[in-house]
């Protein structure tokens, strides 16, 4: 079947990832479950941490999805970070949003700083940001778009010109808004790197990461962080995020249905300090944000302004949001960033970007919206 990138993202969705069905003609190829291959058969698979079908499949799907002309998938998020900064050698510096993923700091600050590279948080929704980059002669600019956890939206469009006035490629993690709303290499990213386990698998039972780009050169970096760290994905996870990846269009549609819905009673229902969520009137980019994404997502997070001890126990209130680290699944949950998600940065770090004890983040499921605004109402009263 000819699938090409003019067809619909919901088409391209459902049919890309059919080969390698062989004589069979299954609908839906199969897990290839095999270490190894035997040598010289006609797609050179030799041994499955080099390349396995199911990777295969997933890469073509992702990158079709994400406007880019390569996609190579990695064994988590995590892992894809870890192919990207395995790049840099000592001496290199990364300048990065200053709002980023704990995990990400933790690589940067814990890791790769005692091979010698270096790393400079801006403030990328400040536009003296970009005036400064070419200055510090960056070997690689990282940002989240939107943030994790403040939403901050980033003009990925702006910062992809500055960086590449400084010499250098730019990164966009995509994970918060997924590949159906956003498409950093279509904005002037370099490198868009996605964490798959989330809206893309979209089930919370598998673990994959990727990183898309139209580069030759960095296709060959990522497929050699691949093989050579051993950074690559499970058969059986490829598989299941190639199940997920055909509904992502719906669910996202309702995942963001859902999180407005829910954003707006928090900001008009409750007490709350503040409320973030990027399609709210109220959020300090929300034109930019309706330019650039197609929809605000499933992420809200709001400050009730409570103490440590009351904030844990509003949560612990809560019977339809788990409290669980990750997001993007059908289910909702709820996650305490600051000692969750984002413990391994410092506190003064974590607050001087308003990751406060108070701060609650909901990753809004595709539930039915009256029931999760009726959970978090009893759980308010009750504490």
């Amino acid at each position: 079947m000819e699938i090409d990138q003019s067809d619909g993202f919901e088409t391209r969705a459902i049919h890309l990832g059919r080969d390698f069905v062989g004589e069979t003609g299954a609908v839906t190829p199969p897990v290839w479950l095999t270490s190894t291959f035997e040598y010289g058969n006609p797609n050179g698979f030799d041994y499955t941490r080099s390349g396995n079908p199911n990777f295969r499949l997933l890469d073509r799907a992702v990158a079709s999805l994400e406007g880019a002309a390569y996609s190579t998938c990695f064994g988590s998020g995590v892992s894809a970070i870890t192919a990207v900064v395995s790049t840099l050698k000592s001496g290199d510096l990364v300048v990065a949003e200053e709002n980023i993923y704990g995990c990400t700091f933790r690589l940067f600050a814990q890791v790769f700083a005692k091979f010698g590279v270096a790393v400079k948080y801006l403030d990328f929704t400040d536009p003296a940001s970009l005036t400064v980059l070419k200055s510090l002669s960056p070997t690689l600019v990282w940002i989240e778009s939107p943030t994790n956890p403040s939403l901050k939206i980033i003009d990925i469009a702006a910062v992809a010109t500055a960086a590449h006035a400084a010499g250098a490629p730019l990164l966009v993690d995509n994970t918060f808004a997924s590949s159906y709303l956003q498409r950093p290499i279509e904005l002037g990213a370099d490198l868009s790197l996605i964490s798959l386990t989330k809206y893309a698998n979209g089930h919370s039972d598998a673990l994959v990461g990727a990183v898309c780009t139209n580069s030759e050169e960095w296709r060959e970096k990522m497929i050699f962080a691949q093989k050579a760290l051993g950074l690559q994905p499970a058969p059986m996870d490829c598989w299941l995020t190639s199940r997920g990846i055909k509904t992502e269009a719906i669910r996202m549609e309702r995942h963001c249905e859902n999180a407005l819905a829910f954003a707006e009673f928090l900001e008009a229902d409750t007490s709350a300090v503040s409320v973030r969520y990027p399609f709210l009137s109220s959020h300090p980019q929300y034109a930019l944000a309706k330019r650039q994404m197609s929809g605000g997502s499933g992420i809200v997070t709001v400050d009730f302004g409570r103490s440590l001890t009351a904030t844990l126990g509003f949560l612990e209130k809560l019977r339809l949001f788990p409290k669980a680290e990750s997001l993007g699944g059908v289910e909702s949950l709820c996650c305490h960033p600051a000692s969750m998600t984002h413990t391994s940065v410092p506190r003064e770090v974590r607050e001087s970007v308003g990751i406060t004890d108070s701060l609650v983040r909901f990753s809004v499921g595709i539930e039915t919206v009256d029931d999760l605004i009726g959970d978090v109402r009893q759980a308010l009263l009750a504490t």
